[in-house]
């Protein structure tokens, strides 16, 4: 049996919120998915901090005119200056805060190695790269461009996976764009039903047929992917936080009938 491999993909963003921090902490390879189109006033290349008088964008200028269809790992900086700009603006807000002489060496450093970079998608993994290694996070991180993979959306995300030979995926609450129907028809394969139903006032899917690989939206908003061997009929549901797998060789009705139980 291959062991277990939980793989993530997600686009790039310029300092990231912490949530995707413990996305990535939570997989064995984490894939930046940078071979998407670049879109405008997105967090791809700015963010937001607080200030005594309140929110601060910093945005890392690019390079957009003309350039309408760009990739994100196409898109260029198109001033040299943001880097030393944007550490300053860090340092004046935050260097009363606790444990930042802690951390400031390192952050300097890093702000200082990117200035002459003129790749965004190159510059956001070093961030992420420096951010992880300060919170002991040692994921492996690729490039979605690493992989020979075709297709788009959907059909890109699924051949990754298999790339991986990932086990679960897990994605930001944000993909819900590149997922669709075909994502299960793609997955499933020819004989497993995936029907939608209420379980105990929440989302549930009841599956029968073939083996099947399965797709679902976890509490928190992300997107999973387990492997279910189907040995039977399958009932997947989310209750109080928790994902439940009920397997057996049972009609839906019956499994609906067990898992009102469980409450």
């Amino acid at each position: 049996m291959a062991s277990p491999m939980t793989v993530a993909i997600v686009q790039s963003s310029y300092i990231p919120w912490k949530g995707y921090f413990d996305l990535i902490r939570r997989a064995d390879a984490f894939i930046l998915y940078d071979d998407r189109q670049y879109t405008r006033r997105d967090w791809r290349n700015r963010n937001r901090i607080k200030t005594p008088q309140g929110t601060q964008w910093l945005t890392i200028p690019v390079q957009v005119r003309g350039r309408y269809h760009q990739r994100i790992d196409e898109t260029l900086v198109s001033e040299p200056d943001w880097a030393a700009r944007h550490w300053e603006t860090l340092r004046h807000n935050y260097s009363a805060a606790p444990h930042f002489g802690r951390y400031a060496d390192v952050l300097e450093r890093t702000y200082a190695e990117i200035a002459d970079e003129k790749r965004l998608s190159v510059v956001n993994r070093r961030l992420i790269e420096c951010l992880c290694d300060i919170l002991g996070i040692t994921t492996e991180l690729s490039w979605s461009s690493d992989y020979a993979v075709e297709g788009d959306r959907t059909e890109s995300l699924v051949a990754l996976c298999e790339a991986r030979d990932a086990t679960t995926y897990l994605s930001g609450p944000s993909a819900r764009e590149y997922l669709d129907e075909a994502l299960f028809a793609k997955a499933t394969g020819p004989g497993t039903r995936i029907e939608p139903v209420s379980v105990n006032g929440g989302q549930g899917y009841w599956l029968e047929g073939a083996p099947h690989v399965f797709f679902y939206r976890d509490p928190s908003g992300s997107v999973v992917n387990d492997t279910l061997r189907l040995a039977g009929n399958t009932l997947v549901w989310v209750q109080d936080g928790v994902t439940i797998r009920l397997e057996a060789q049972v009609t839906k009705e019956r499994a609906l009938q067990i898992a009102a139980t469980f409450r």
